[in-house]
């Protein structure tokens, strides 16, 4: 029974020796974390203000290390973090062939961006020499790949509309000026039969690999309306004629055939259509075939076409 309690109390010494041991470290590392030290630290290099005529490269550099003076804490946390710092690049300086910002220039900015409680003592270069070069810039405009399959009698009013219509190209001269068009990756629509909108994906060439786009998609919409057909039978007019013969020409009329919107139809009438035989485009002297094309059609029609595109004549002397 005294063994017992003999050990119960052994056992409770040693825990309060084991708090009183923590708590003493705790107090003794928390006392040695206020403290100042000097160490380096790693920082993210977030590069900003970069000028329009320049590019930044792909091998720039990502991280600086500097060596700083602040307290213990402030060393744990970059410890476990590596701290983010801007990099200005519009006080970048040019010389010889490279772009740097001075050792004195890159320090200032650390120091604006540091908390007051820290010293930055020295950094791991005496300049940045970053990957930088010169870009020009154009406008290139963006075409859409479509693939419209309609409803009967429905068809697309004008062009299709493009928003933006170009993209902004930024890159080494021999670079983007292989650069003619920049098109939507390919939309394929069934059963149109009403207006559409659709944002796309710009496709941009592989090769390209030092060129910047300003946008990556555009909206591709179109009107599309209903038409109807009809028929106009318009007089053949025969041009290039032998001085002294005059033709006449079985039949004297074709029919041509026009789709444009119910409303449309209704204005037009056969005075604006020509049809035109020429007769200098046969073949022979035994060939009574003429050849018609249409040198005249109405605006704001979606199609006109010929019926029949030839005619049987005969010359005769006046």
């Amino acid at each position: 029974m005294l063994k017992k309690v003999l050990g119960g109390l052994n056992k409770r010494k040693v825990k309060v020796f084991s708090l009183f041991l923590v708590c003493s470290f705790l107090a003794w590392f928390l006392s040695n974390l206020s403290e100042a030290y000097e160490s380096r630290a790693t920082f993210d290099l977030n590069y900003k203000n970069l000028p329009d005529t320049l590019l930044l490269g792909n091998n720039a550099t990502n991280t600086i290390e500097a060596k700083l003076r602040t307290s213990g804490f402030q060393f744990l946390y970059y410890n476990f973090f590596n701290k983010r710092v801007d990099v200005d690049l519009s006080e970048v300086e040019r010389e010889n062939s490279n772009y740097i910002l001075t050792e004195n220039a890159l320090k200032k900015q650390m120091e604006r961006q540091l908390s007051q409680n820290i010293s930055l003592i020295d950094l791991d270069r005496n300049q940045l020499i970053l990957d930088l070069y010169q870009v020009a810039s154009k406008e290139v405009p963006i075409k859409p790949k479509l693939n419209l399959e309609f409803e009967q009698n429905y068809i697309l009013e004008g062009e299709p509309l493009i928003t933006p219509n170009v993209v902004l190209v930024k890159g080494p001269k021999n670079e983007i000026d292989t650069l003619k068009a920049i098109y939507t990756s390919s939309i394929e629509i069934t059963g149109v039969s009403s207006d559409f909108s659709k944002d796309i994906l710009l496709v941009f060439p592989k090769q390209l690999s030092n060129t910047i786009f300003s946008i990556n998609r555009a909206n591709v919409s179109g009107k599309v309306v209903k038409f109807s057909e009809k028929v106009f039978e318009v007089p053949i007019q025969v041009i290039n004629l032998p001085e002294g013969y005059e033709v006449n020409t079985f039949p004297n009329s074709v029919n041509v055939l026009c789709k444009a919107t119910i409303e449309r139809l209704k204005e037009l009438s056969i005075q604006d259509f020509q049809a035109i035989a020429d007769y200098k485009l046969i073949n022979g002297a035994n060939d009574n075939t003429l050849f018609l094309k249409i040198t005249k059609k109405p605006s704001n029609v979606y199609d006109v076409k010929l019926l029949e595109n030839k005619v049987n004549f005969i010359l005769e002397q006046k």
